[in-house]
């Protein structure tokens, strides 16, 4: 039986990957920082008859990092998909944010992104298959702050990866979602209360999409017409409108 690993698998479109994920048999090796919603998770899928191996980590830090990568190595326990899904937003201004801060973010949204697609890339190249799914975001192609920046490195970065991987029987996606019914701007501790309902996503929807463009083997995908649209219409539009109208939104 094929094995996903899912990163921030704990809550929103990480949760969601392993619901779907389960109910479509694969066994799940769920990471995050919280155990306790972790074990929750991995008791959740085994009731669809599939095993759940849970690997609690700070994806900041370099030793919890390493422990991913090993796991991601073992050849006695392939792992067949990776999903790279673990970030947040930052509530504060780029000037007024701490370093420290901005290094987590650095180290989770984009660092733990390349270090895991990289181990992933060796195992799955060696034995001939297996997929990468990296979360980007609609903000990757809208100037924005540092989370936008991130984003967009993830975007590119699995671009390049798809092209590299190429022939080899692994594949490489990045999923660019819009606004999405999750815990993350809550987390975040940002307010967007002015979006109109019709640009929320449920997480169903984007997870739906994004394994269905893996199972295509797709560089890119943008879950939903309506987002698809709008990044057409972000791209013919004079960018100092766009700067300005997405400069309304960036907290960071």
């Amino acid at each position: 039986m094929a094995t996903a690993l899912v990163t921030g698998a704990s809550a929103g479109l990480g949760a969601e990957y392993a619901r779907q994920l389960a109910a479509d048999g694969w066994d799940l090796v769920l990471v995050a920082r919280d155990r306790k919603r972790l074990e929750a998770a991995a008791t959740s899928a085994k009731k669809a008859g599939v095993e759940a191996e849970v690997l609690p980590a700070d994806l900041s830090e370099r030793s919890d990092l390493e422990r991913v990568v090993a796991r991601i190595a073992e050849e006695k326990r392939p792992i067949d998909l990776l999903i790279n899904n673990a970030g947040y937003g930052f509530s504060s201004r780029f000037e007024d944010t701490s370093p420290e801060v901005l290094d987590g973010g650095l180290d989770v949204m984009v660092r733990a992104v390349m270090v895991l697609s990289q181990a992933a890339a060796r195992a799955m190249r060696s034995r001939g298959h297996g997929a990468i799914l990296n979360v980007s975001s609609i903000a990757a192609q809208l100037p924005g702050g540092v989370y936008a920046a991130h984003k967009a490195w993830v975007k590119v970065f699995t671009e390049g990866l798809a092209s590299d991987l190429r022939g080899s029987g692994v594949t490489a996606t990045a999923v660019l979602p819009g606004l999405v019914h999750t815990e993350f701007h809550e987390r975040a501790h940002v307010s967007i209360k002015g979006a109109p309902g019709w640009m929320w996503l449920d997480p169903p929807q984007v997870v739906k999409a994004s394994l269905r463009a893996v199972r295509r083997g797709k560089a890119t995908v943008t879950p939903t017409f309506r987002y698809k649209v709008l990044l057409g219409l972000a791209k013919v539009t004079p960018r100092a409108f766009v700067r300005r109208i997405a400069g309304k939104r960036e907290r960071t």
